[in-house]
């Protein structure tokens, strides 16, 4: 049986402390919330390897350091609000949940958003509220949010989620660049507008289909 308290102990030490996670409620959340929960019932005794495990056709959970790094890029405060889009089965929105006051996660694909509202009830998450419809316009009308995580690679970021920040917010999200490269891009909004900057490499898995988002992965 698989011991998965040291399998998360072990991710926080060997994969996000050595990725440059220093964010001490970040590395606390990642080691509670229990990730074999949010994965195929196949993948569980994998839940914590270094790589992505796929949930749907069109959907994977990415693996835990560039995942981390991206919420860490977030700065999140314990007052934010934060729209979670690509939520999959619900494991980013577990994790959100620990670090902010509410979270409303986003997800394409009804079966997995059923899962996820499933999954984090079974947990006693409270502050999650799961929508399923498309991800770049369902949150729209519970805005506006302190933080936006987009949980794939995108060509671009719509100017219609910019305008959903906050005074101080920021989106944080994968961007695609030449060669199909991936950096993962802060935008923060300030009395000046949004400006923008490149962080780190950030291999994940794409936030919509090729069709719709015109990034090959």
């Amino acid at each position: 049986m698989t011991d998965f308290a040291r399998a998360r102990k072990t991710m926080v030490d060997n994969q996000l402390r050595t990725s440059a996670i220093t964010d001490h409620r970040l590395l606390t959340a990642m080691g509670e919330v229990p990730r074999e929960k949010f994965v195929p019932a196949a993948r569980e005794a994998l839940a914590y390897i270094d790589e992505a495990h796929t949930l749907s056709p069109r959907r994977k959970l990415g693996p835990p350091a560039p995942f981390a790094r991206l919420l860490q890029l977030a700065a999140i405060e314990h007052t934010d609000r934060v729209l979670d889009l690509g939520c999959g089965t619900g494991y980013s929105a577990a994790v959100l949940a620990q670090l902010a006051t509410d979270v409303v996660a986003v997800e394409d694909d009804a079966s997995l958003a059923a899962q996820a509202r499933k999954t984090l009830s079974g947990l006693q998450i409270r502050n999650v509220t799961v929508l399923d419809g498309p991800l770049l316009t369902a949150g729209q009308g519970k805005g506006p949010y302190d933080v936006i995580i987009l949980e794939g690679t995108v060509t671009d970021v719509p100017e219609g989620l910019l305008n959903l920040l906050t005074p101080d917010g920021r989106l944080v999200a994968p961007v695609a660049g030449a060669n199909n490269v991936a950096v993962a891009h802060l935008f923060a909004r300030s009395g000046k507008g949004v400006a923008s900057s490149a962080a780190f490499d950030a291999r994940l898995p794409p936030l919509l289909p090729p069709a719709e988002s015109g990034f090959v992965f």
